[in-house]
């Protein structure tokens, strides 16, 4: 159900070449070469190399097609939050696209999520006014939030459930909102499987077996399982 390959520049550079849209390689490669020194001996929890995560990040973004400063944000994304690199280093290295795009991410990734209906709402127009400057800062959050989701089983169990409520609150629904059904659904799919195992082999057995009903019932399961974990407190924003 959950695939994880692990994602390399020469992957991301074959992508590039075979994609229909015109790309400033030279620009992404040095914003790989960049993030690459920015993050030496940074791993992940599974052991790799850190870079492979805005790699795989950047990779999730040329799927859509997105354009080259999104993909050069991407790749820098977590180097402000993470290192010792500033905004004014990027932005003197990679223009101010670039610079506003990864700051923008970055501010989005400290927003606090939790299910008190006022603050929810507030906390989501901090967000809308992140993505009016630029609609590309939510777009590669998604694509970091779908990685780290794709990436939940070299967590934690605690680190997989608070991610996974967190995702079905507030990432999945804002997907949604973007008409990004393919992230959405996904997202779903792999936060079902860590908040309620049980429940998502009960979807897969009786989706298996009651094939014609169709939509109408995959919601009634979703909501059957949806209940299971309402009294469950989402915390704080939290990063694979």
């Amino acid at each position: 159900m959950i695939i994880n390959m692990i994602y390399t520049i020469e992957l991301l550079t074959d992508r590039i070449k075979s994609s229909e849209k015109q790309y400033d390689m030279e620009k992404i490669l040095s914003a790989y070469e960049f993030a690459e020194n920015a993050h030496k001996g940074q791993t992940r929890t599974s052991g790799e190399p850190y870079i492979s995560h805005p790699v795989a990040v950047a990779y999730i973004l040329l799927e859509m097609c997105m354009d080259t400063d999104t993909i050069c944000a991407a790749l820098l994304h977590d180097v402000v939050e993470d290192t010792n690199t500033s905004l004014d280093t990027l932005k003197k290295k990679f223009g101010e696209d670039v610079a506003l795009l990864v700051d923008g991410v970055t501010k989005i990734g400290q927003v606090p999520l939790n299910t008190k209906e006022e603050q929810h709402a507030e906390n989501i127009r901090k967000i809308l006014m992140a993505m009016s400057k630029d609609i590309r800062v939510i777009i590669i959050k998604l694509a970091d939030r779908l990685h780290n989701m794709r990436t939940l089983a070299c967590r934690p169990p605690e680190k997989q459930r608070k991610t996974s409520l967190e995702t079905m609150s507030f990432y999945a629904p804002i997907a949604h909102r973007l008409g990004m059904n393919d992230v959405k659904e996904e997202m779903e799919d792999v936060a079902l499987y860590y908040l309620d195992p049980y429940g998502y082999k009960e979807v897969e057995n009786a989706l298996a077996a009651k094939k014609d009903k169709g939509e109408s019932f995959i919601e009634t399961i979703k909501k059957r399982i949806g209940e299971r974990i309402t009294d469950i407190q989402p915390p704080l924003l939290s990063r694979a």
